[in-house]
């Protein structure tokens, strides 16, 4: 048997440390690659997509809000058009804001009545298609 001295010894710790050295950096490497990964803006929007949609009370929210404004936009359009007055700009979106703002806190309401008239319309067309069959 060979006797080992401490220069061998000492040889195989720093191969060992050399080994567990580079394990390291290449696992940092790939977290690196990950986390830059992860905060490109594409990835951002996508992840954010991704937590929106898997949520339904977000998602919720969401159709809440975006009803409420899409009214309110489409109100201040019928009332007042096209204009130039300022006045008339501010209350416009003032108006926008209100029925937006009324739409989303009421959008179960909604929901129902558009549920129902919706139903109404098409009900009558299939009746009155029946009848003349």
């Amino acid at each position: 048997m060979k006797n080992t001295n401490a220069t061998d010894t000492l040889k195989e710790m720093i191969i060992v440390q050399e080994m567990i050295y580079d394990n390291d950096l290449e696992q940092l490497k790939d977290q690196f690659d990950v986390a830059y990964e992860s905060i490109k803006p594409i990835n951002l929007v996508k992840n954010l997509f991704q937590q929106v949609t898997a949520s339904p009370d977000i998602r919720n929210n969401l159709l809440g809000t975006i009803i409420g404004f899409s009214t309110g936009f489409i109100s201040k359009k019928l009332l007042l058009g096209a204009t130039h007055n300022p006045i008339k700009k501010v209350l416009g979106t003032v108006l926008e804001f209100a029925v937006a703002n009324l739409t989303s806190q009421h959008l179960d309401g909604i929901k129902t009545i558009g549920k129902n008239l919706f139903n109404r319309i098409f009900n009558k067309n299939k009746t009155h298609q029946a009848k003349l069959l």
